[in-house]
């Protein structure tokens, strides 16, 4: 008797050979010959052999649909453009700029299946979309899938373009979108702190630095600055991201523009500006442009200039929530977990760990896109898909972890005032008040004696008969060690 295990076996390998006996295929060759392509599939021979090649991180250009799009808006502004240079007649002109609508409405994303790492400087993924929206555009004729002698993904939607320009300005056009989507993620964090900032403004705490105590500040002055120093990315992000506006389009394989009709390179750069509206460009030099991978290296770093400051933040959540007794316990983060599976009673600062985990990563990200970047050589750099995979990992990752950190962190902090006020009030950072009264030497006694004795600041200074009651309670008000004061009154 067979087990059961065995029976499960047996019936699984029927099953994927009755699929195989009934799945349909066309056959589409290329230069190394001919390959089954699925029946029903949009791609053609070369995503085929990019699937059969590629196997390596399981991304596949389809997850990332802003790539998808942007590649289908590049193919439409060189389809308009060559349409209205007289180089690709009207009927098929039609027909592409309908199918490339149809996948920047969300259409046939499934047929991006290829990875994103891959060999060949971008060519699968340049020549995916060609085939892609040459069969869809077939369908739309009336004519059969991979009949291209009607339309043909290089004759025609590959028309005046190489992957070499084609392929780049699609990773220029994804990432300026993606960018959009990062700053909403950073905005809405930005404000969540701010929002805590206004919630904390009165509650009195010690400010420390080198984990020790430095002089007092407001709970709300350190969420304010925490909402103040992520703004500053804003503004760098989108600086960065007008590197990308220049575009070697029409440049095709090395920047001399071969197979391009003249003019082609600023009809499609001012086609591609209309349809995005984004102020796309011809860049000053296509041959310099078409290698040069600067302009990605100074993008990322500006993302990883913001996980470098939101991996800080997240520090310092950490360390204001430690405890909840035997920490600074000056705040408490909305619990997420238990903490443990064997003691009892513990949550940890889940949210900020994950966050600080995906900084890391995109830090690790940085280094990728930057050996990427200088292995370039002579006309081209073929390491691009690294540098695109790496960056549209980094901006999702952000824009995840940002979203979560807000609404399952941020949002719900709450503040422990009275135990704040206590360490302030025990604190011998405090003597720091008292340096423009008495000095930084009677200061330095002064708290000598307050850290041996175990005594406060204030009852030394009134014991060795300092400075006055009323002066000391002047110079020790919280609201006068929060901001600068004219010590001449």
């Amino acid at each position: 008797m067979l087990s059961t295990r065995k029976i499960i076996s047996r019936n699984k390998s029927y099953l994927i050979f009755k699929n195989m006996a009934t799945k349909k295929y066309r056959v589409e060759s290329d230069l190394l010959g001919e390959l089954k392509v699925p029946a029903e599939a949009y791609y053609g021979v070369q995503t085929q052999r990019a699937l059969n090649n590629y196997k390596i991180s399981g991304i596949r250009m389809c997850d990332y649909p802003d790539f998808v799009v942007a590649i289908a808006y590049v193919k439409l502004a060189a389809i308009q453009a060559n349409n209205e240079l007289g180089v690709v007649d009207n009927t098929i002109t039609k027909a592409v700029v309908k199918a490339c609508k149809e996948i920047i409405a969300g259409k046939m994303h499934c047929d991006f299946p290829i990875d994103m790492l891959q060999g060949g400087a971008g060519t699968s993924v340049n020549m995916n979309a060609n085939e892609v929206i040459a069969n869809r555009a077939l369908e739309i004729m009336g004519k059969e899938r991979g009949d291209y002698k009607f339309c043909s993904p290089n004759d025609h939607i590959n028309c005046a373009q190489s992957t070499n320009d084609a392929y780049p300005t699609a990773l220029h056009l994804t990432i300026v979108m993606m960018n959009k989507k990062l700053i909403e993620s950073l905005k809405a964090l930005i404000a969540s702190f701010k929002a805590k900032a206004k919630e904390f403004d009165k509650i009195i705490k010690m400010g420390r630095t080198q984990l020790q105590d430095a002089v007092p500040m407001t709970l709300g002055q350190e969420f304010k600055a925490f909402a103040d120093s992520l703004e500053e990315e804003i503004e760098n992000l989108e600086y960065n991201k007008k590197k990308l506006y220049a575009i070697n389009m029409g440049g095709t394989a090395i920047g001399t523009g071969i197979n391009a009709t003249p003019g082609f390179t600023k009809l499609c750069c001012k086609k591609l500006a209309e349809l995005t509206g984004e102020p796309f460009a011809p860049a000053k030099n296509l041959v310099a442009a078409t290698p040069d991978t600067a302009p990605y290296v100074a993008y990322h770093g500006a993302v990883k200039r913001l996980a470098v400051k939101l991996s800080k933040v997240a520090n310092d959540l950490r360390l204001l929530a430690s405890g909840p007794r035997c920490g600074l316990g000056e705040i408490n983060l909305p619990p997420k977990a238990p903490g443990s599976s064997i003691m009892p009673g513990k949550v940890n600062p889940v949210i900020p760990e994950v966050t600080n985990q995906v900084c890391f990563k995109v830090i690790g990200n940085d280094t990728a896109v930057a050996f990427a970047a200088e292995a370039g050589q002579l006309q081209l750099n073929v390491m691009e898909p690294v540098i695109i995979q790496c960056i549209t990992e980094s901006i999702t990752w952000m824009s995840n972890v940002m979203n979560t950190l807000r609404v399952e962190c941020v949002d719900g902090i709450t503040a422990n005032p009275e135990h704040c006020m206590d360490l302030v009030k025990n604190s011998i950072g405090i003597v720091t008040a008292l340096n423009p009264y008495i000095g930084y030497k009677a200061s330095t006694k002064i708290a000598k004696e307050a850290q041996k004795t175990g005594r406060s600041v204030y009852d030394i200074v009134l014991e060795q008969k300092v400075m006055t009651k009323a002066k000391l309670d002047e110079a020790l008000s919280p609201k006068n060690m929060l901001a600068p004061r004219d010590y001449k009154k």
